[in-house]
Formats: structure tokens, sequence, C-alpha cells
């Protein structure tokens, strides 16, 4: 299935959940000068981990709604990003994404992630740990080669989506900060992140291979992958748990 329609399809049927935990509305400027709209989530403890959250194709910061606040109570603050290659879904819009024309590519949302690390850093965060969902799984990659400081890695979903061929294993085979991996329930989705995860040299290497699992970080999401999501969040807590 095309990876753009398969994010698409994980998105647009979900409802808003009940309950949800508000978050505090940021903007960073990415260095293209683009306003980065970005959700915190957490008190203002600086010396508690964050963790970066990036969502999948057409999608936005909604997707870790009820995923942000679980995060915190394990000890973490969150930010989760708008990235301008996005769209509508989890019930709102992607509010960087709507100053586009047109399909955005993929990596042409590096600089949003970039400038994510960048506010964290400056703002004296004490661990940062990064997390993306499909492309942006891919895209962590990417980011953690060129910044070795990043305390962990998850991705959901990564594979070669981008056109320079087998780009993701070579910025993995760069990465000794702890690496977590999961994928849909999917053949061919755990090939290709087990090539990924293969190609890292990090001590600290999960593959986790769920029984139930869907597409990206809406595999921990109950409304999402009601029969799985429990069974995830106990594999990424227990990775989490190495981190703080």
């Amino acid at each position: 299935m095309n990876l753009a329609f398969r994010a698409f399809a994980g998105v647009l049927f979900m409802l808003p959940s009940a309950g949800r935990v508000s978050a505090e509305v940021l903007t960073l400027t990415a260095v293209d000068n683009v306003k980065i709209y970005a959700d915190y989530y957490g008190d203002a403890d600086k010396t508690k981990p964050i963790i970066l959250l990036f969502h999948q194709a057409s999608s936005n910061a909604g997707e870790y709604a009820t995923i942000a606040p679980r995060l915190n109570a394990l000890g973490f603050t969150a930010l989760a990003l708008d990235q301008r290659s996005g769209g509508a879904g989890w019930g709102r819009g992607n509010r960087t994404a709507k100053a586009f024309r047109g399909n955005v590519g993929f990596e042409q949302a590096l600089p949003d992630m970039e400038a994510a690390l960048d506010w964290a850093k400056a703002d004296g965060r004490s661990k940062v740990i990064v997390w993306g969902s499909s492309y942006s799984a891919s895209l962590v990659f990417l980011l953690a080669a060129k910044h070795p400081e990043i305390a962990g890695v998850l991705a959901f979903s990564p594979g070669e989506y981008f056109s320079a061929r087998n780009i993701v294993r070579n910025a993995a085979a760069k990465v000794s900060a702890p690496i977590f991996i999961s994928t849909a329930s999917d053949a061919g989705e755990i090939a290709e992140a087990k090539a990924i995860i293969d190609a890292a040299p990090a001590r600290v290497r999960v593959q986790h291979r769920p029984k139930t699992g869907t597409h990206g970080s809406s595999s921990l999401r109950a409304d999402s992958n009601p029969y799985g999501a429990s069974e995830n969040w106990l594999a990424v807590e227990a990775f989490l748990a190495k981190l703080k």
C-alpha cells in the first residue's frame, strides 16, 4: 500500500478522544524562517527528559494527543510538532502545513525537526529523546546521525521512503544512541525495520514485533489499535525506563 495512503487511512476515521489533556501551544522558527507550531505537554521541570514527537504523513500533532499525557505520567515532558509535511486528522488540522500549497515532500520536514531539537537545547533540557512515526520515523535517524547528543531514538514504522537509496540505513549506521523500533504486524514493515536497526552500532537496539500493530505511532492508540495498544505500550515503557 502507498505510504501516504496508508498513513491517511489510519488518521481519517479517528475521532477526538474524550478527556484529552490540554497542551501549551508553542511556535518555533525553522532555519528557512518557516513558523512551526507545536504542542507542549508537561510541567516546567527541565531536569526531566523531553521527548520530541513527530507525526506521520497526512497527520499532525494530534496523533500524540493521547500518547503524550501517558509519557508525562512516566516522568517525561513532550513536544509534539505540526510538521510542514502533514495534513488534517485526529479531529484537527495541521497549523504549520496550512501555510503551504500542494504537497510538501517528506524530507522537507527535517528543518522542522531540527528546530524542535534546537528549542529543547536552548531551553536547557537535560536529556532529549526523538520519536518518529512513518516518514518521520525515518527522518529521526538522519537527525540522530547529525546530533550525537540525542539520548534515544524511537521509530514507529521506519522505511526507505525517500529518493536517495538506503539513506535511512546509512544514517542508522552513525547512530550510537539507544534505539527502539516498532512496526505494524506486517512482514514487509518488519523486514525493512530490521535492515535499518541492524545497520546501527548502538549497544541498545530493540526491535519490537507486535502481535497486533498498526502503521506508525497510532499503534499505541486504543482508538486506532484496540487489540494491540496495551501490549505495545509495555514494550515502549520498558525501553523508556532505561533512558530516565
